[in-house]
């Protein structure tokens, strides 16, 4: 048997305390491989290491952060086909997207690299004559990033590239279940000969473990995370202890609101594409479809057809359109959810079964809901399922309002022929993203990114908004020497 991939701390590479099997859920007779565990003590090497590398990184030259971040950027999209197909074949999106995400992530780098170079402060007379003010970011220090799974390169480059850009230390603890993408990234950052030991830290692990080490920790000087509201409340609760800076990116319940002049052929590629894309493993994910009465019915036996020609398959078959879900516990609790549904008083209309392929894996059809309400706990609950529910709304005012009912605010879209009721919707939708006749899945690397309500706490991520939480301002007042 090989032998486990390592955990990379203070410059080296570390077997773990323990190991794990990878298995690929499109087919789970292929073992992808086996991967350390660290447990406490080796995060606390980790921290240790990023303490002491962190002040080096944070006075190293422009340049070396440009080279090394853009070194490492054009890497990934050089060999985006072959860590594509890895990512497809350890998180079960189709092919294409695993290499898109590769690119994406490729993309936060060279993006980041620039942003090294634009670090300019501001400089200001004071009121107070004879003095000046200079007004400058510096690094937070060491960073904790807690990455997920459904997209385990792209989130996380999300988070490291900025970190590393702006002169942080990085300690790194991505999601277990997908692992060899994680290992993929952090092995290409390792060969950067500008990064002193230590600035940059792989620590695979359980979340007890690791994931605790860090959030407790006083030598963490601020916590990025995404995931569950649920884990996010927990680390929002352990940070405050050492008042450790905190970015929380969480739950979502997405609406896409389709009007009653909307294109019913846009509405359905939107509801394709936003409720079922990547199996509906998306915090951007559309999985409340609020559709004006007029044209629910038309826009639902539109939306069954289409959801009946997606061809659920291999991740890595050239024909699939959606892949497995990610493993065993994510298709029960989908499972759960269709139950759920029915025995809330839903109509199910189609899809939801668990599907045979010739390989065995976690594969079911998306499925589709009609005759909801917005107090069901399918339409108040983040699912990550390939499930869509449709709520019925009798005019665009209160198709707004259900679409604000909810404790989320990530993303939401409207479908509509209107430029009064598209403005009206993206100035009064309580959303951090909006999205107009687009999927509410799908977001630029170069803007900010984020949610309002439960689905975000803290500054945004991404762009130049990333720059308010991976740094911390000063403030400088000079008094000019005699003459």
């Amino acid at each position: 048997m090989t032998e486990a991939l390592r955990n990379f701390i203070g410059g080296q590479w570390h077997a773990g305390a323990s190991e794990i099997e990878n298995r690929n859920p499109s087919d789970l007779s292929d073992l992808i491989g086996r991967y350390a565990q660290a447990d406490r003590d080796q995060a606390e090497t980790a921290i240790a290491a990023a303490r002491q590398a962190a002040e080096a990184w944070a006075v190293s030259g422009l340049e070396t952060r440009y080279k090394a971040l853009m070194a490492i950027g054009e890497e990934l999209i050089a060999r985006s086909a072959e860590l594509g197909e890895q990512l497809s074949r350890e998180e079960g999106k189709p092919r294409a997207e695993g290499i898109g995400e590769v690119i994406r992530s490729g993309q936060f780098f060279t993006y980041y690299a620039a942003e090294a170079l634009r670090q300019i402060g501001d400089s200001a007379d004071s009121v107070r004559p004879g003095i000046e003010i200079d007004v400058r970011r510096e690094p937070m220090g060491v960073v904790a990033v807690i990455s997920p799974w459904n997209f385990p390169m792209a989130t996380a480059a999300w988070k490291i590239a900025p970190a590393l850009a702006f002169g942080n230390a990085v300690i790194w603890k991505p999601a277990n279940v997908t692992p060899a993408s994680a290992w993929a990234l952090a092995e290409v950052i390792s060969r950067q000969d500008g990064l002193p030991a230590g600035a940059f830290n792989l620590v695979m692990g359980s979340g007890g473990a690791v994931g605790q080490s860090l959030i407790e920790s006083p030598d963490i000087d601020a916590v990025t995370f995404t995931g569950s509201l649920e884990v996010g409340r927990r680390i929002a609760q352990a940070c405050a202890q050492n008042l450790t800076k905190v970015q929380l990116e969480m739950g979502s319940k997405n609406a896409l609101v389709v009007t009653d002049d909307a294109d019913l052929d846009v509405a359905v590629a939107a509801a394709l594409n936003g409720a079922f894309g990547g199996s509906g493993q998306k915090c951007t994910a559309s999985s409340r479809l609020i559709a004006h009465r007029a044209v629910r019915d038309v826009f639902v036996e539109k939306l069954t057809a289409g959801m009946q020609a997606l061809k659920v398959g291999h991740a890595l078959a050239e024909d699939t359109q959606m892949g497995p879900v990610v493993d065993a516990g994510q298709l029960d609790g989908n499972l759960a959810y269709l139950d759920l549904a029915r025995s809330e008083g839903a109509t199910h209309v189609w899809g939801g079964e668990r599907l045979t392929r010739d390989t065995e894996g976690y594969y079911m059809s998306p499925a589709l809901f009609v005759d909801t309400g917005n107090d069901m706990r399918v339409n108040r609950e983040e699912m990550f399922a390939p499930i869509a529910c449709v709520i019925e709304a009798g005019d665009y005012d209160e198709a707004l309002a259900i679409a604000n009912d909810t404790e989320f605010g990530l993303t939401a879209g409207i479908v509509t022929k209107s430029l009064a009721r598209a403005t009206h919707f993206r100035r009064n939708v309580k959303t951090g993203c909006v999205m107009v006749n687009l999927p509410t899945a799908g977001t630029d690397y170069h803007v900010p990114f984020g949610g309002r309500g439960n689905s975000s706490l803290g500054s945004r991520e991404q762009g130049r908004y990333a720059v308010e939480f991976y740094t911390q301002v000063k403030t400088a007042y000079i008094a000019a020497g005699a003459p």
